[in-house]
C-alpha cells in the first residue's frame, strides 16, 4: 500500500471515530445555587455585602447548617469591623462572640467579586458574591447558644 493510500485510509477512520463518537462533550452547567439575598450589610469601608441563600457548598445554607449559624446578626457582627485578612477578592472578618468567660472567634468569608475563584458561581453582571461561608474558628460546629 502506498503512503497516499495509508495517508487516505487513517483520515477515513478518524473521520468514522468523530461520526461514531460525536463531537467532545460540552463543559458541565454550573451548580445551581439561589442568589436571593439573605442578610445584608456594609463593612466600615462602604462594601456592602449580601448573603445570599446559596447551596449546600457556599452561603447561607451552607453555614447554617454545617456550621450552626443561624442568625444574621452573627454575620452582620463580623462585617461591622474592618476587614482582617484579604488576598484579591476574597475578604476574612473576624469576630468575638462572649458567653460568660468564654470567647469565640467568629470567621466569616467574603467573595467580594462577580465570580468565585473556581469560576464556577456567577453572582451575575454589577453583583458581588458575598458571604460564602461563616464558622467558629476551631470547631466544625458552633454552639447553639450563639443562635440565641
Amino acid at each position: 500500500m502506498s503512503v497516499i493510500a495509508l495517508n487516505r485510509l487513517a483520515a477515513a477512520v478518524a473521520a468514522t471515530a468523530v461520526l461514531l463518537c460525536g463531537p467532545a462533550a460540552p463543559a458541565l452547567a454550573a451548580p445551581h445555587w439561589n442568589k436571593n439575598i439573605e442578610c445584608k450589610q456594609t463593612d466600615p469601608d462602604g462594601r456592602v455585602i449580601p448573603t445570599r441563600i446559596g447551596n449546600h457548598a457556599l452561603g447561607w445554607s451552607h453555614f447554617s447548617g454545617k456550621h450552626n449559624i443561624r442568625k444574621c446578626k452573627v454575620v452582620d457582627a463580623a462585617i461591622a469591623g474592618k476587614v482582617d485578612k484579604k488576598t484579591g477578592g476574597r475578604l476574612e472578618y473576624w469576630g468575638n462572640a462572649l458567653r460568660g468567660r468564654s470567647v469565640l472567634k467568629i470567621v466569616v468569608v467574603v467573595q467580594y467579586t462577580r465570580k468565585t475563584s473556581d469560576g464556577r458561581y456567577n453572582a451575575g453582571a454589577g453583583q458581588k458574591m458575598g458571604v460564602i461561608t461563616a464558622y467558629c474558628k476551631g470547631m466544625n460546629k458552633c454552639p447553639n447558644w450563639l443562635n440565641e
